[in-house]
């Protein structure tokens, strides 16, 4: 990996990874407090109603954050033109969510939806207007000031939250993390990189990052379509407290996935954009992206899989216990979805995509289908859970293939080299916990998953240390010479 590209690859990593593991700190605090207050079927009801709003917001981004930061010849101009159009995008789609609550509610048989609808729409219309000073933030690579704003405002939202729960606001206490965090986003962001509003859609600008943003666009309604779908057919069929069980499950196996990806890929595109033209380069350096993940996400999965009773009934308490089995089940799939999370970046970094909106169409026809299947077939958020696994481990699959073979006009052996060590790691770790699990019998659920979580970590060090992937003798040696 190039000097340069290490350098701010790094210093992107860090300063985002200052944030998310604190903020997953944080998360998991609120949460938990959040889950013994308020009910799953409460859960539930917010779960569809974020599902939709998230939903239109693809309508209103468009593709633009990702074209702003790939085109580096924006004007001022253009970039005060496109700031209009998302405004006006976002005042007509907010209105047409605002009314669009009215059938939404009445589809699901909940008046409370109604309002908690209308209320969101005020997030969909903020969130709308933050996508062109906040994409400045990511092209200009201002990685550490992201880092402590998202982390500053997550602090905030989080103890408003938890107090309005605490004064008896019950569901109504979800929302406002959302709503208030949009609104202080954009205020943060604009106040960083002010834009003018023109009295028009500004297409002239909107036609320069078209063709790179229609695609983008397309894969980023199809790739959130496939993943949030579930919740809407769960909560209409297996009922609103059957939805509640399953999307905590799923925001549960998501938490460790998203603070490891989310640490990565947001700083992945601006970075190999400047690289877009030397492939050679971009492909060695992602490769070592890949295997780095892999020793990582591998693992991670297996600790998941066998600390999910102990995670689940710690984090939200007793009256959770149905989300276990899903969530032993979604853990399984981690480890590629931590992988495969950085495709789309490389996707957008080599203007591929087109490629990227092909691979996302595919996984989405093998998601739904296999969503449907497992709703109508078995009828239980178990049978969702093993459909959501196996169709990411299969888009996983595919979307490698297309990007090997079609984009990189590679050999996927090079692919799956980068992934043995992480998946001979997590052999390991399988047969360690499956033997810990008949030798031991801790039922304090605590002790279990600090023995589960210490184990893990000593098997993980030995065999980094002992393969050669990482020298952590020589890390810890040099620290202490520093300090000494």
């Amino acid at each position: 990996m190039g000097s340069e590209i290490k350098r701010d690859l790094f210093k992107g990593v860090y300063y985002t990874a200052i944030a998310k593991y604190a903020g997953m700190i944080i998360s998991l605090v609120i949460v938990a407090i959040l889950s013994r207050l308020i009910s799953p079927k409460d859960f539930g009801i917010v779960a569809i109603a974020t599902v939709l709003i998230q939903f239109l917001g693809n309508f209103t981004d468009m593709g633009i954050e990702s074209a702003i930061i790939q085109h580096k010849k924006l004007t001022k101009r253009d970039l005060s033109n496109i700031f209009s159009f998302t405004f006006w995008i976002g005042i007509i789609i907010t209105v047409i969510f605002f009314f669009a609550a009215w059938p939404i509610s009445s589809y699901y048989e909940n008046k409370t939806l109604l309002r908690i609808c209308q209320i969101l729409s005020v997030n969909l219309f903020f969130s709308t207007i933050s996508i062109v000073p906040g994409a400045l933030l990511c092209k200009e690579k201002l990685f550490k000031f992201i880092a402590y704003r998202t982390l500053a405002v997550q602090i905030i939202v989080g103890a408003i939250s938890v107090i309005a729960a605490l004064s008896g606001l019950g569901l109504y206490s979800l929302i406002i993390s959302p709503v208030l965090s949009s609104v202080i986003l954009f205020v943060i962001n604009y106040r960083k990189n002010p834009q003018k509003l023109y009295f028009s859609f500004g297409l002239e600008s909107i036609k320069q990052i078209f063709s790179y943003s229609l695609y983008q666009f397309l894969f980023g309604l199809i790739n959130y379509f496939s993943r949030n779908m579930d919740k809407l057919i769960v909560g209409k069929y297996l009922g609103l407290t059957s939805l509640g069980f399953y999307e905590k499950s799923y925001r549960l196996m998501m938490l460790p996935l998203q603070n490891i990806s989310h640490v990565i890929g947001p700083v992945m595109h601006p970075i190999f954009s400047e690289f877009q033209n030397d492939l050679k380069k971009l492909v060695s350096s992602y490769e070592k992206v890949v295997r780095f993940l892999a020793v990582i996400g591998f693992p991670l999965s297996v600790l998941l899989y066998f600390t999910a009773k102990e995670l689940t009934l710690i984090i939200f308490g007793p009256s959770w216990l149905p989300s276990v089995r899903v969530f032993e089940i979604l853990a399984i799939s981690v480890g590629t979805q931590v992988i495969l999370s950085t495709s789309g970046s490389i996707f957008q970094a080599t203007n591929s995509t087109k490629l990227l909106f092909l691979s996302g169409l595919l996984n989405t026809l093998l998601t739904v289908s296999g969503m449907f299947f497992a709703i109508f077939v078995f009828k239980t958020i178990e049978a969702v859970g093993w459909s959501m696994t196996i169709t990411f481990i299969t888009s996983f699959i595919l979307s490698y293939l297309i990007m090997y073979l079609y984009l990189f006009k590679r050999n996927m052996f090079f692919f799956i080299k980068q992934l043995m060590p992480g998946l001979t790691l997590s052999v390991v770790l399988i047969i360690a916990n499956i033997l810990f699990l008949k030798l031991s019998s801790i039922e304090n659920l605590l002790l279990s998953l600090i023995a589960k979580s210490t184990i893990t970590s000593i098997i993980f060090i030995l065999y980094l240390q002992l393969s050669g992937e990482y020298n952590f003798y020589e890390k810890v040696k040099s620290i202490y010479k520093k300090f000494r």
